[in-house]
């Protein structure tokens, strides 16, 4: 089958504090995108679209894609004002005898090849998978008032991650009506479950993390030196 990767890297991560965009922030020496983008590498992609922030494009294929020389060929489009826009952007130039995507966060490094595998072969075979792992913490869920209404069961309860792969038409219909209804979820599954097609989840790690505040960077650091680079992968 042509599988595809789309890779979000267009945020801002305002929450990081920093000038430059999170995704080029250094991580155990290469920036976070760049450890994202060889981790992915992994798996036999007939193509990867990486949707960066406007005006972001060229400095992304420049500094980020051609020093990493991989064998995949590597598209950077141009992304959008939400995650949405910008997978969006990328979904409409994918090479049409695209059969499977899978979309995956330009911050979360930590994705090892065994989940590239499992996410793309559940895709094939239920239309839509979702890598999560389960919650730790007990969830309360809370009125507008802040009070508790209610507490579900955490053995119920799942922690989304990314990868997240799709059969391509079933994407292209879930992004199509999301837009026409003006809905915006907050990934790409939830665009999916609108249509009523049933998601499989697809057991990940909890090193998964995506690296969004100054202390994720350094659990980062921290899980490069504990598993050793590349060895993680």
């Amino acid at each position: 089958m042509f599988v595809s990767a789309i890779v979000a890297a267009a945020g801002k991560g305002k929450r990081m504090g920093e000038k430059v965009n999170k995704q080029y922030l250094l991580c155990g020496g290469k920036p976070v995108l760049a450890q994202t983008l060889l981790s992915l590498s992994l798996y036999p992609f007939d193509e990867m679209l990486i949707a960066a922030a406007p005006g972001e494009e060229e400095f992304c294929h420049k500094e980020i894609v051609v020093p990493l020389e991989l064998d995949i060929p590597v598209k950077v489009v141009s992304g959008g004002k939400e995650r949405q826009d910008s997978i969006f952007n990328a979904i409409k130039i994918l090479a049409p005898q695209t059969e499977v995507v899978l979309i995956h966060d330009g911050a979360r490094p930590f994705i090892t090849r065994q989940l590239l595998v499992d996410s793309v072969e559940a895709a094939k075979v239920y239309g839509a998978a979702v890598t999560a792992v389960p919650v730790m913490d007990t969830i309360k869920k809370a009125d507008d008032e802040g009070f508790i209404v209610d507490t579900p069961p955490r053995s119920l309860l799942w922690a989304a991650q990314t990868p997240q792969a799709f059969l391509f038409p079933l994407l292209c219909e879930a992004y199509g009506k999301a837009f026409e209804a003006g809905y915006w979820g907050t990934d790409d599954a939830s665009l999916v479950e609108r249509l009523g097609h049933r998601v499989k989840i697809i057991r990940g790690r909890y090193q998964n993390i995506k690296i969004t505040t100054p202390q994720d960077l350094i659990l980062a650091e921290a899980f490069l030196e504990e598993e050793g680079e590349g060895e993680m992968l």
